[in-house]
């Protein structure tokens, strides 16, 4: 049986929403949030072909050959409003966790502040995983808001 779980997380940037999206489109800034604060996630070991059908690639390297990589495919990329993307094969995942993830990106305040509201649907994800998942993407997050805010 094929188990699913899904989450929700909005969160207010006091930063342009183009600034925003850029965080999740230049690999030089993307380099610089996304992950953990260790391990590193350098700018060389990044792919972000953002239009659809292209690859994103992230490699999180830390001590002693510590490697973990993450990727998927883009599936919409209408900026700086709206950002679609699969983490693995959510259309044939085999026996690993994959997902799609939807981010909505609105401008408030006149421009000046950027909601963003982060959706993420798993397929051979449980409960526990989808709230691990989530509280790993609260971290990144925070991190965002360091380099926008």
């Amino acid at each position: 049986m094929t188990q699913t779980a899904e989450y929700e997380i909005t969160r207010l940037f006091d930063a342009p929403r183009e600034l925003v999206w850029a965080t999740w489109t230049e690999p030089e800034r993307f380099s610089r949030w996304f992950g953990p604060r260790m391990p590193a996630t350098p700018v060389d070991r990044i792919t972000l072909d953002t239009r659809p059908g292209g690859i994103w690639h992230v490699a999180l390297v830390g001590d002693e050959g510590f490697e973990v990589t993450l990727g998927g495919t883009y599936r919409e990329v209408e900026g700086p409003g709206r950002l679609v993307f699969t983490t693995g094969d959510p259309d044939d995942p085999g026996e690993g966790p994959a997902s799609v993830v939807t981010i909505d990106f609105t401008a408030v305040d006149g421009g000046d502040r950027t909601e963003m509201r982060f959706h993420q649907y798993g397929v051979n994800t449980d409960q526990e995983h989808a709230e691990q998942a989530k509280a790993g993407w609260i971290e990144f997050f925070d991190r965002l808001a360091e380099q926008v805010d």
